[in-house]
Protein backbone atom coordinates (compact mmCIF):
# COMPACT_ATOMS: atom_id res chain seq x y z
CA UNK A 1 0.00 0.00 0.00
CA UNK A 2 3.01 2.21 1.07
CA UNK A 3 4.74 1.46 -2.65
CA UNK A 4 4.42 3.72 -6.02
CA UNK A 5 3.87 1.95 -9.30
CA UNK A 6 4.78 2.95 -12.53
CA UNK A 7 1.62 4.47 -13.18
CA UNK A 8 1.54 6.22 -9.93
CA UNK A 9 4.84 7.87 -11.02
CA UNK A 10 3.95 8.79 -14.53
CA UNK A 11 0.97 10.74 -13.40
CA UNK A 12 3.10 12.95 -10.68
CA UNK A 13 5.15 13.94 -13.55
CA UNK A 14 2.36 14.83 -15.41
CA UNK A 15 1.13 16.85 -12.75
CA UNK A 16 4.68 18.76 -12.79
CA UNK A 17 4.83 19.18 -16.08
CA UNK A 18 1.26 20.72 -16.01
CA UNK A 19 2.04 23.08 -12.64
CA UNK A 20 5.54 24.30 -13.93
CA UNK A 21 5.69 23.86 -17.40
CA UNK A 22 8.63 22.74 -19.71
CA UNK A 23 10.27 25.82 -20.29
CA UNK A 24 10.48 26.62 -16.29
CA UNK A 25 11.84 23.14 -15.49
CA UNK A 26 14.34 22.87 -18.11
CA UNK A 27 15.61 26.45 -16.03
CA UNK A 28 15.96 24.96 -12.91
CA UNK A 29 17.78 22.24 -14.98
CA UNK A 30 19.99 24.04 -15.89
CA UNK A 31 20.78 26.20 -12.94
CA UNK A 32 20.86 23.31 -10.79
CA UNK A 33 23.67 21.70 -13.20
CA UNK A 34 25.71 24.53 -13.31
CA UNK A 35 25.45 24.93 -9.41
CA UNK A 36 26.76 21.43 -9.38
CA UNK A 37 29.38 22.01 -11.82
CA UNK A 38 30.21 25.29 -9.77
CA UNK A 39 30.62 23.13 -6.39
CA UNK A 40 32.70 20.45 -7.65
CA UNK A 41 35.29 23.42 -9.33
CA UNK A 42 35.26 24.85 -5.98
CA UNK A 43 35.60 21.41 -4.69
CA UNK A 44 38.76 20.79 -6.91
CA UNK A 45 40.33 23.89 -6.45
CA UNK A 46 40.56 24.23 -2.71
CA UNK A 47 42.04 20.74 -2.52
CA UNK A 48 44.85 21.71 -4.47
CA UNK A 49 47.44 22.96 -2.46
CA UNK A 50 49.89 23.58 -5.08
CA UNK A 51 47.29 25.72 -7.21
CA UNK A 52 49.47 29.21 -7.96
CA UNK A 53 48.32 32.13 -6.12
CA UNK A 54 47.99 34.24 -9.55
CA UNK A 55 44.89 32.14 -10.37
CA UNK A 56 42.90 34.48 -7.82
CA UNK A 57 44.22 37.83 -9.44
CA UNK A 58 41.87 40.27 -11.19
CA UNK A 59 43.03 39.27 -14.84
CA UNK A 60 42.76 42.49 -17.07
CA UNK A 61 40.38 42.45 -20.54
CA UNK A 62 43.74 42.24 -23.12
CA UNK A 63 41.22 42.52 -26.16
CA UNK A 64 40.39 46.29 -25.31
CA UNK A 65 42.55 48.84 -26.28
CA UNK A 66 42.92 52.39 -24.55
CA UNK A 67 41.36 53.44 -28.04
CA UNK A 68 38.64 51.18 -27.74
CA UNK A 69 37.24 52.90 -23.96
CA UNK A 70 33.40 54.23 -24.59
CA UNK A 71 33.12 57.20 -22.07
CA UNK A 72 29.47 57.62 -20.99
CA UNK A 73 28.10 60.80 -19.99
CA UNK A 74 24.86 60.47 -17.23
CA UNK A 75 22.18 62.83 -17.54
CA UNK A 76 20.47 63.91 -14.32
CA UNK A 77 16.52 63.66 -14.83
CA UNK A 78 14.93 67.04 -14.44
CA UNK A 79 12.27 67.13 -11.41
CA UNK A 80 8.71 68.83 -12.00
Amino acid sequence: MGSFSPIHLLILLLIVVLVFGTGKLRNMGKDLGGAIKGFKDGIKDGSDPAAPAAANQKVEDATRTAAQTIDVAAREKGGS
